[in-house]
């Protein structure tokens, strides 16, 4: 893969939003410094990157986006998780200018196994899927005893405030105008129709679980890529850019959604060992509510795709993707609504 390709929306490699990390750059990061490893991650620009006191993970972000105060939201809850016994590679340092801010991370322990891999595709194997679904529950564990508040409106994050309220379309709309890039890229579309015809009826039925769904702060990306390994075991927590306050089944469902389902296919198929692994890895540490998941599911990547929304019309500019994010919020409800989905969410509601 060249330097200057990254992972687009679906499977194919695209020029990258945000120029390659050089090591003329980083020099004010870290010192001198050789790029080992560019990461094709498309929402910042991510090195592995060697100093003279060893190597290190640099991600560079734009300050629309993220910036310090974002960051340190993340860190803390990062320090609180590796506090817990989770191997979350500590934060070494953290460097602010006009456009960018710096984050300087530890090299966590393992093989980078899914580093080349897209984030929409599925889990190599059904280990993988029981290591996934067991560490995602010890993060639930540990994540016991942070306090913080959810975060304020934030780009790119796994929120949880909307679908989580009784009534979904009011906070919907509180949503989306606390955001105004979100508000604007939404402005020439039928969303409200959309959310009525579509996400309203699939939150009555998570609507009478609302109440047993405890508040806690999670991960919101437990894909295989941001993980380290070593064969079948994970050996590392990466990537905590996407967490916030929500509730614990919600990263049980996402990783269920963005693994177990292979959405980049013409018709998405639920692989099943992979639904299985991710179950019992879970299981194994915390109990399932398994009407609740099965509830929450079609409603999981409903506010990070809007949050992408956001990112892709405001940020970068991309009409294409900003599209494609669009029918990630409505398109994947629809899908639960067809035999596929509704054979996948009376699997989980028998959990």
């Amino acid at each position: 893969m060249s330097s200057l390709e990254v992972h687009g929306m679906g499977r194919e490699l695209v020029a990258p939003d945000w120029p390659p990390l050089t090591a003329d750059e980083l020099a004010g990061v870290v010192g001198v410094a050789e790029v080992l490893w560019r990461s094709p991650r498309p929402l910042s620009a991510a090195a592995l990157v060697r100093t003279p006191d060893g190597d290190v993970f640099v991600k560079r972000h734009a300050n629309a986006v993220r910036d310090a105060a974002a960051l340190a939201e993340e860190h803390a809850f990062g320090a609180h998780l590796r506090a817990a016994g989770i191997p979350v590679p500590a934060v070494l340092g953290v460097v602010s200018g006009e456009a960018w801010t710096y984050e300087v991370h530890a090299v966590g322990n393992g093989e980078d196994t899914y580093r080349d891999v897209p984030s929409w595709e599925p889990l190599t194997s059904s280990a993988h899927a029981v290591s996934v679904g067991r560490v995602l529950a010890e993060i639930a564990c540990a994540a016991t005893g942070f306090d913080a508040p959810a975060r304020p409106p934030r780009l790119l994050v796994s929120s949880w405030g909307a679908v989580s309220s009784p009534d979904l379309p009011v906070a919907l709309e509180g949503f989306v105008q606390a955001r105004p890039l979100l508000a604007r890229a939404l402005s020439d579309r039928d969303w409200r129709r959309d959310v009525e015809q579509v996400l309203v009826p699939l939150h009555a039925h998570l609507r009478p679980h609302l109440p047993d769904l405890q508040p806690s702060w999670t991960h919101g990306d437990g894909h295989g890529s941001n993980l380290l390994w070593q064969a079948d075991d994970v050996t590392a927590v990466l990537d905590l850019g996407l967490c916030d306050r929500t509730t614990p089944l919600l990263d049980l469902a996402t990783a269920i959604e963005r693994q177990a389902v292979s959405w980049l296919d013409g018709e998405p198929q639920v692989r099943d060992d992979l639904v299985d692994g991710l179950l019992a890895g879970w299981s194994s540490v915390r109990p399932i509510d398994g009407p609740a998941l099965a509830a929450l599911l079609p409603l999981a990547h409903v506010e990070f795709a809007l949050s992408e929304l956001a990112y892709f019309a405001g940020i970068t500019g991309s009409a294409v993707n900003a599209d494609l994010a669009h029918a990630f919020v409505f398109d994947h409800a629809r899908w639960f609504g067809g035999r596929a989905g509704q054979a996948l969410l009376a699997r989980l509601a028998r959990c």
